[in-house]
């Protein structure tokens, strides 16, 4: 079975780091779509090699990436539990995948798996965005071995410190940078993003009842120009359907030579997320895939749109992380966020690279010609870190942070009257085939392919040659045979489940190793024969 793996450049050159220094923490940040879960991976199979009693735990913003981590482990022979409730791992499990908030609630239950093991912490920056977050993984991971921490976005400017984060001058000191600019230099990474901007005219009521009229060319103050956005972005305005009418025609054309191309919409909450889409289908005739949280089966509207060919999708902050589908290349920026790690968020979907997609690739995000937008427009490839704010700053927030903790309109008589584009596109609209054809980069070079260690304990193989069923797909199994013979027999759940795991030998069904997991789902399709 082959254990070998190309790497690109920076992952080789991250790892050679990581192994000669030896650090019990190392902070990546690294471009979305660079291969942050890739390098975290391959780094935990040679600190397991050297520790193969050792755990490994991968803490996550949120469910969704939990379920992403499991499977993508699974491809490196690593058999990550990504349901785990708190009590005993099965003993051909290598680790878990928990959530910050899991890590927040019970810390004395993940430090104890953590210890003297592996931990990779995703998206590290969240770690600051709640205290009793990082409160608790600092407790949790403080007994680990070795720690990865990723990051892929802006940080956010607050008084907490990151745990295990080294700071110099209040600012974060990462290990290793892999920035946008030289991932575009390096070719088959990231896709070259564009930002054509509309300009238009906007008419509201202000908060005071008073009648106001500015285009985004005209000088506001902040709450101001948080009225006039949220003018333009008014559905039954003219500025957002010419702006959607836009975008769609870019896609049309993208889509005549990538034909599985997709464009996102990003909306400000869930019921403007709900008009929008009825627009863009009344406008383009195409139905877009509507994810927000209000939906039970929004995540899984999202992991089909990632993989299908529908050409649109509607979201409310839904899919700003972690969320990745290659075939984006288009973008609608509907929301009235400003802060710069909700937009470096949005714009990391459309920028991941898709070697199907071919030589020439770019993608656009269309956006309100709005100042503030414009000023993090022309910073994308910017390396931003975390800044820790001084305390007694704490109450002097300038004016753009206050305005996005207090919008304009809430609670007041804030009402969108009228909206319309005006003038042409702004901005970066080049057309795709004026972009040169950006080279295979890394995968070109036959030094980057390196040995990987094999995973203690386990039998999944890189290639998936003749891997298993997972555990997630067992268990899932498990439970719908529990369902079928309840419905059949009568019988309730809980006393099916005690005689299941009686025939299996275990006590709770999230202790089960993978060969007890398929020894009761045998012993429950026999009881299905009998019945």
């Amino acid at each position: 079975m082959s254990r070998r793996l190309r790497l690109r450049r920076w992952q080789k050159e991250a790892l050679e780091q990581l192994d000669a220094a030896q650090p019990r923490d190392f902070l990546v940040t690294a471009t979305p779509g660079a291969g942050k879960t890739t390098f975290g991976l391959v780094a935990m199979l040679h600190f397991l090699r050297a520790n193969p009693q050792a755990r490994l735990v991968v803490v996550t913003p949120s469910r969704s990436l939990k379920a992403q981590w499991a499977h993508a482990a699974s491809r490196f022979g690593l058999e990550l539990v990504a349901d785990w409730d708190g009590g005993t791992l099965p003993v051909d499990a290598h680790g878990v995948v928990v959530t910050y908030a899991q890590v927040g609630a019970r810390p004395d239950d993940v430090a104890r798996l953590a210890a003297g093991g592996g931990a990779i912490i995703d998206e590290i920056h969240h770690a600051g965005t709640e205290r009793s977050w990082g409160d608790g993984l600092a407790t949790a991971l403080e007994p680990a071995g070795q720690r990865i921490a990723l990051s892929g976005t802006p940080w956010r400017r607050d008084a907490n410190p990151i745990p295990f984060v080294r700071y110099v001058d209040e600012v974060a000191q990462p290990d290793f940078q892999y920035g946008y600019a030289r991932a575009l230099q390096d070719g088959g990474v990231v896709r070259p993003v564009f930002f054509p901007r509309l300009g238009g005219h906007m008419e509201w009521v202000s908060p005071d009842g008073s009648a106001m009229a500015a285009s985004f060319d005209d000088p506001l103050d902040g709450k101001g120009s948080s009225q006039r956005l949220r003018t333009a972005l008014a559905p039954e305005g003219g500025w957002l359907k010419a702006a959607l009418l836009q975008a769609h025609e870019r896609l049309q054309a993208v889509r005549a030579e990538d034909p599985a191309a997709g464009g996102i919409v990003f909306a400000i909450d869930q019921e403007h997320a709900r008009t929008v889409a009825n627009v863009l289908h009344d406008l383009t005739g195409a139905k877009p895939v509507l994810a927000i949280s209000d939906e039970p089966d929004a995540h899984a509207r999202l992991a089909r749109f990632a993989h299908g060919d529908e050409p649109w999708a509607v979201c409310a902050r839904y899919a700003s992380e972690g969320y990745d589908a290659p075939r984006l290349r288009v973008g609608v920026y509907a929301t009235n966020v400003v802060a710069p790690l909700f937009w470096a968020q949005a714009v990391g979907r459309i920028v991941r690279w898709r070697p199907e997609s071919g030589a020439r690739q770019a993608s656009w995000m269309f956006l309100p010609d709005d100042p503030r937008l414009r000023e993090l427009a022309l910073t994308v490839a910017e390396q931003r870190t975390h800044v820790l704010r001084r305390r007694e700053e704490d109450e002097a927030l300038d004016e753009r942070e206050a305005a996005l903790r207090d919008p304009a309109d809430q609670l007041s008589l804030f009402a969108a009257v009228h909206s319309e584009a005006e003038g042409d596109l702004r901005g970066d609209i080049d057309d795709p085939w004026r972009v040169p054809p950006l080279a295979g980069g890394d995968l070109d070079d036959p030094a980057l392919e390196v040995e990987l260690p094999a995973p203690p304990r386990a039998a999944a193989t890189l290639d998936g040659g003749d891997k298993p069923p997972d555990r997630a797909l067992l268990r899932r199994l498990n439970s719908e045979r529990v369902t079928l013979i309840s419905k059949v027999s009568g019988m309730g759940h809980r006393e099916i489940n005690a005689r299941l795991n009686s025939s299996a030998g275990i006590a709770r069904i999230t202790e089960a190793t993978r060969a007890q997991l398929e020894r009761r789902l045998r012993e429950a399709d026999r009881w299905l024969t009998r019945l």
